[in-house]
């Protein structure tokens, strides 16, 4: 029988974001973003990049995962204000794909209200290894 999703650890670099949704009346936003799997109390956290619409960060993330039927990873990007953040976006990206061992690079979209606009895009980079 075909293992649908098997076990193993899910690494992840999140390399950049372009365009990004000003979120701020003045300056630009203050992004980082957040990721989990399936469950947002496992959630992890890039580090916060200053006054920048196109930010980069290439910081890798590692997520163990367990044999399952479907896994997701979900992508938040946020806006770090002195009080409290705004959210700028987010999406699920399904990386089925990479069960095959090749890492996909991609860029992940962040669809605003109903798909019609774009809040900007996250390059991101997923690689399954097997355990």
């Amino acid at each position: 029988m075909f293992e649908k999703n098997p076990a193993g650890t899910l690494n992840v670099i999140v390399i950049e974001a372009r365009k990004l949704h000003n979120e701020d009346l003045m300056g630009k936003n203050d992004p980082y973003v957040e990721l989990w799997i399936d469950d947002e109390k496992y959630m992890q956290k890039t580090t916060v990049i200053d006054n920048n619409n196109d930010p980069i960060w290439n910081q890798p993330f590692v997520f163990n995962l367990s044999e399952s039927r479907k896994h997701k990873l979900h992508i938040r990007v946020m806006d770090k204000d002195t009080i409290g953040s705004d959210k700028i976006g987010e999406a699920t990206f399904d990386f089925e794909g990479a069960f095959n061992g090749v890492p996909i690079d991609t860029w992940v979209k962040l669809p605003a209200k109903m798909g019609l606009t774009s809040h900007g895009e996250v390059h991101i980079n997923v690689q399954f290894v097997r355990t």
